[in-house]
């Protein structure tokens, strides 16, 4: 029997904002242990919550983000909900979160998978308080719970079940990743926690129409494991069913080192949380004007961006990695404004090779760069006309011009880069190259392809990496026939 997999994900991304969502204590990561949690976060007696302003001010503009900058999914009055369940990392004995009205309803997300596209329908997106974590290495026997992460405010959203593949939830996961960074609502830090999915995961017979049981796969925080995590449960699920069992609803938890899930705890249903309004909490009121007001502060939507670099040549793959960030995405546009066609790659693969490198060197993001736009695209100017080679841009002038030893054409002249073009000169190094490898160029004729290409190393070599690679290229092969 042919199967088809199922996949919904429940996304926390964690709201870049100073203090909680329902309390003024801190929320920088890293702190000591329990320093960062006050009364309200625990519930002690006598405390009142009160909603943070920012974080509701980016949840609508996620709503905005997801909706085509259109309000008509935003909720102007939702309410915050209690939910019940004890944990002993949840102090107060329940969580406040939003459930029968949620501050965003509906939106979708664009994937592209193995070159289609694909909408993936959003369900809601609530505010909510984190709970604390429990910590179990360091203590023998015993759990420690820090509460520094209680009552930090989360965005969890939530999709319909329209993806069929491990490729496409990770597809997913990642354009939702670049988006709650791209609107500036999240960091997005995976490895901090800023951003973890889980994974509603079921089979069905191909061509059914009814779900499957599912099985939530809790907190995973990266794209690999969210891949194999679906893949493995999948698999599990299948091979149950094709063996006449039957699939239990539950909590898994996906383990890295064996590569396989594992049973948590047996799964709850909305009902067995007990949801009722805070009394503590009125419910939430998003004016109009004040909706408006955030709409004219969005930035231009990652997509518009995309397409903008697509349409000046820049080659997809790198599209897709440039607009991982605003900074890097306005800085890849600005180098590109008024060039042609062929140096757009140049300046992609520049800004995500040697200039990312040496911003990652010294902790810089693009908009502290050393390197102007402007100065990037005089680089490609030369690459481009054949002054000086990709290799020698990236491996020699760029660094220094990130040194300040001067400009472009200045650093060129200096360091004796410029490219030998005269076809004369060169015809007459691929000759002595041809004359002084035989056997390399035998290995050539007889069908080994590397040869050729150590034919032409030899020849930048014996230029000193002065040759027009292209030209080489095409005399090397004119000589032998190629």
């Amino acid at each position: 029997m042919k199967w088809e997999t199922v996949i919904g994900l429940e996304t926390h991304a964690q709201l870049s904002t100073r203090s909680k969502m329902f309390s003024g204590a801190a929320t920088a990561f890293g702190a000591a242990p329990n320093t960062q949690a006050c009364g309200v976060d625990i519930a002690l007696p006598g405390v009142l919550p009160v909603a943070n302003r920012q974080a509701v001010a980016k949840a609508v503009r996620f709503g905005l983000a997801v909706n085509g900058n259109s309000a008509t999914n935003i909720n102007r009055r939702s309410v915050f909900a209690r939910k019940n369940y004890f944990y002993p990392d949840l102090p107060k004995g329940y969580q406040i979160s939003q459930y029968e009205t949620p501050i965003v309803k509906g939106g979708a997300i664009a994937i592209v998978v193995d070159g289609q596209e694909k909408s993936v329908r959003l369900t809601r997106a609530h505010l909510e308080e984190d709970a604390g974590k429990s910590l179990h290495e360091g203590f023998r026997d015993l759990t420690g719970i820090d509460l520094n992460r209680a009552g930090t405010p989360l965005l969890e959203i939530v999709s319909e079940p329209d993806m069929r593949s491990a490729q496409e939830a990770v597809a997913y996961a990642k354009a939702l990743h670049a988006l709650v960074r791209w609107i500036d609502i999240c960091d997005g830090n995976m490895q901090e926690g800023s951003f973890r999915c889980d994974a509603n995961v079921s089979v069905r017979p191909a061509g059914s129409d009814k779900l499957g049981t599912r099985c939530e796969i809790k907190n995973l925080n990266s794209f690999r494991f969210l891949e194999r995590a679906i893949e493995f449960e999948a698999q599990r699920q299948i091979g149950i069913l094709e063996d006449g069992g039957k699939i239990e609803q539950e909590t898994r938890l996906y383990d890295a080192d064996k590569d396989e899930t594992r049973s948590m705890r047996t799964k709850e249903d909305a009902h067995d949380y007990r949801y009722f309004p805070d009394p503590d909490l009125l419910p939430l009121e998003v004016s109009v004007e004040w909706i408006e007001e955030i709409r004219k502060s969005m930035p231009k939507s990652l997509v518009d961006q995309r397409t903008g670099l697509l349409k000046v040549g820049v080659p997809p793959h790198q599209a897709e990695q440039l607009t991982g960030d605003r900074a890097t995405s306005t800085f890849a546009l600005e180098s590109l404004v008024g060039t042609v066609p062929a140096q757009a790659p140049i300046i992609s693969g520049l800004i995500l090779g040697t200039l990312r490198a040496k911003l990652n060197e010294e902790h810089l993001d693009f908009n502290q760069s050393k390197v102007t736009s402007d100065q990037l695209r005089k680089l490609s100017e030369r690459v481009v006309d054949g002054t000086v080679s990709i290799t020698a841009a990236s491996s020699v002038v760029l660094p220094a011009m990130w040194a300040g030893e001067g400009d472009v054409d200045s650093i060129i002249a200096k360091r004796g880069l410029k490219q030998i073009s005269d076809s004369g000169e060169l015809e007459r190094f691929c000759d002595e190259v041809i004359a002084a490898n035989a056997q390399q160029v035998a290995d050539y004729k007889g069908g080994k392809d590397k040869a050729f290409n150590s034919l032409v190393g030899q020849v930048m070599k014996l230029t000193k990496g002065k040759a027009n690679p292209q030209q080489v290229t095409a005399i090397l092969k004119r000589r032998l026939g190629g």
